[in-house]
């Protein structure tokens, strides 16, 4: 078996880089051992992927420090609560980004931005969150990838100051399944559809403590696979609104196989076909599975249902309904904001997300056990 991360080195160098030594938890070592494991003994990869995996390891264990360092330096903020925090989630490829754009639109929400995930420390105060020094640097950035990468729009519709996924912060804790997609890693996706969640969580809140400090609001948070851990999240936020997106699952799988495409580009230099085909039409299951039983355990109400159809067709109207459904008033500024948005971002306004099963060496006739139960319990409006 290679060597090609040891654990302690990547620690030992997030340390270096940022002078600080403290991290609040250990509990991020499990996670990031079995990474570490899963990558020495999988396949070669190039020098520059493995250093771009290495670089982002190691950011995250340096953002974790500066969080520990900033929250130390501020120990009353962790006694500060999150109230009634909106979580979007579902199958992946269902809506999620969308209706996440959708509701940080609302002036009254407050969500984590791109550039604060990416730069989370100092955290930002309320009037630089969209045109601060940090936030301008980010979209300059922005501006010069979409130059290098015209077409990356088509798979993530994202800016710096567009909210972000809770991916990005439960990295630091290992714990996410942005890890798993960085190529071919079979033992972390066993780890991690097992593993407890909580620690995640619990990090998760001291993070939005943090940047709540001088930026305040409703949390508006997404990540599709917080479904998959909705009991644990409801212990540490108990008085949580949950969303549940719904698409056509067939063509969500399609879409997120697509995707992951590009991690195992960016990681390994080569697609694994067979792998995507296997794996990710299987966690997609698991993420509807994971939500109906959830569900039943929790009560059916207790889940807000958001369809992607209804979204594309009269995204005003949905995020109204959504709205009644919180007990949030939809105010002028909401509808003035969310309007704007959708203005400013048509479908398909970088180009087309094409992709089909047999890519994968997948049809929808090989898919349908795997959702049956899902389309049987939901109204979900298929595409093709």
């Amino acid at each position: 078996m290679a060597t090609y991360f040891v654990t302690d080195e990547l620690i030992e160098e997030a340390q270096r880089s940022t002078g600080l030594e403290r991290f609040d938890s250990q509990s991020f070592r499990e996670g990031l051992d079995v990474i570490v494991q899963d990558v020495n003994q999988g396949e070669e990869r190039p020098p520059q992927l493995l250093g771009r995996l290495r670089y982002g390891l190691v950011k995250a264990l340096s953002d974790r420090l500066k969080v520990t360092a900033a929250l130390e330096a501020r120990p009353e903020l962790l006694t500060k609560p999150i109230t009634r925090p909106v979580f979007v989630f579902g199958v992946p490829r269902t809506g999620t980004t969308l209706l996440n754009n959708l509701l940080a639109a609302d002036p009254n929400r407050r969500s984590p931005l791109k550039w604060e995930l990416d730069d989370p420390v100092p955290p930002p105060i309320a009037d630089e969150l969209y045109t601060g020094p940090r936030a301008l640097a980010a979209l300059e950035m922005d501006r010069k990838i979409q130059e290098m990468a015209p077409d990356a729009g088509k798979y993530y519709r994202g800016s710096a100051i567009y909210p972000h996924e809770c991916v990005w912060i439960l990295a630091h804790d290992f714990r996410t399944l942005m890890w798993e997609s960085a190529g071919k890693l079979p033992l972390y996706r066993e780890w991690y559809f097992s593993a407890d969640a909580t620690p995640a969580y619990e990090y998760h809140k001291k993070f939005l403590q943090l940047h709540q400090a001088e930026a305040p609001g409703i949390w508006n948070l997404k990540m599709p696979s917080h479904i998959l851990n909705i009991e644990t999240l409801l212990k540490v936020y108990p008085d949580a609104k949950l969303v549940w997106t719904h698409r056509d699952p067939y063509a969500a799988t399609g879409s997120l196989c697509s995707l992951i495409k590009l991690g195992h580009m960016a990681y390994m230099g080569k697609v694994d076909y067979e792998w995507l085909g296997e794996d990710y039409p299987w966690q997609a299951a698991e993420h509807a599975n994971r939500g109906m039983a959830s569900r039943d355990n929790i009560g059916e109400d207790r889940i807000i249902d958001v369809h992607y159809a209804d979204m594309m067709r009269d995204p005003i109207g949905t995020a109204r309904k959504l709205y009644a459904a919180l007990g949030d008033e939809f105010t002028p500024e909401a509808q003035a904001g969310i309007q704007v948005w959708v203005d400013d971002n048509p479908q398909d306004k970088f180009g087309r997300h094409e992709y089909k099963l047999a890519q994968f060496g997948l049809t929808k006739e090989k898919l349908e056990p795997m959702f049956a139960e899902y389309l049987r319990r939901y109204p979900i409006e298929m595409e093709g």
